[in-house]
């Protein structure tokens, strides 16, 4: 049995989706926090059970019978997110999981200035003293590029601090790759990078933009400390906007400027591009 968490979230619901393609329902289980919201997924045959990574005793009857048991990263951000992350792999362990495997992010490490990097990177030093098997799917960045962009369409700029080299992918390849590696018939160990065959920059961004838009889309480079004013005279709170600058930052100091060819590889074709990803988007 394969057990995933986050299963009504966007990324691991996606790929719980992509499970049920591949496997019979009855293989397959989730640990949700409020299964009011799973019975859609309960009504194909789909095991589920209540779990939360701040509750040890509920994991592990959520992650009971599971052969392999899919992690995802918390998003609460109020929390001890490496605490939480400890508990859901010690409830795996304690369930007799034979593999974990958690989505981390390309880049993890502990000497970065973006912090989200050390939480990855603290649980995957917790993943490899676990005494489990386990595998870490290191996605590059994902999510709405909007927030990526600024409000480009309305101003026609792309204007947003220095950036460097990144990988963004789409979260429905993130989610297929996921799935072929809890599927396949040889086992994946430690991290994979899951990243676009070439990474990009806003400037890359700029570009595919004015390409479908039809008008010109100028990428605009904002000094790091206006950019973070301006953002708050918006009505974002300063540390959300130093958090988001750190991003950048660690773009430019090239976190994040590595690639490779794994992702192309679990999908048998290349992953969704830049331009793919906005044509989905209203650019006029």
């Amino acid at each position: 049995m394969i057990i995933v968490t986050g299963a009504t979230g966007t990324l691991n619901g996606a790929t719980l989706d992509h499970l049920l393609k591949r496997i019979p329902p009855g293989q397959i289980g989730v640990s949700v926090r409020d299964p009011s919201r799973a019975t859609h997924l309960a009504a194909q045959g789909v095991r589920v059970r209540q779990g939360s990574y701040d509750d040890a005793a509920a994991l592990r009857h959520s992650f009971a019978d599971a052969e392999q048991v899919l992690l995802v990263s918390s998003s609460d951000l109020t929390a001890d997110v490496v605490a939480q992350h400890r508990r859901a792999i010690d409830a795996a362990v304690d369930a007799g999981a034979q593999r974990i495997l958690y989505t981390s992010t390309h880049g993890a490490g502990f000497d970065t200035p973006y912090p989200p990097l050390g939480i990855h990177a603290a649980t995957e030093q917790y993943l490899s003293e676990s005494g489990a098997a386990w595998t870490s799917l290191r996605n590059g960045f994902y999510g709405d590029p909007a927030q990526l962009l600024g409000a480009w369409e309305q101003t026609g700029e792309i204007a947003m601090p220095a950036d460097g080299p990144f990988s963004w992918i789409d979260r429905r390849d993130a989610a297929e790759a996921a799935a072929a590696v809890l599927t396949a018939d040889e086992p994946f160990e430690g991290p994979i990078d899951l990243t676009l065959p070439e990474p990009v920059t806003l400037a890359d961004f700029a570009a595919s933009a004015s390409e479908i838009a039809g008008r010109r889309i100028e990428r605009v480079v904002v000094d790091d400390e206006k950019w973070v004013a301006d953002a708050i005279s918006r009505g974002t709170p300063e540390e959300v906007a130093r958090f988001t600058l750190s991003m950048f930052q660690a773009t430019r100091s090239g976190h994040f400027s590595d690639s490779d060819p794994t992702l192309t590889r679990f999908l048998g074709r290349s992953p969704r591009s830049i331009t793919d990803q906005l044509i989905g988007l209203d650019t006029r």
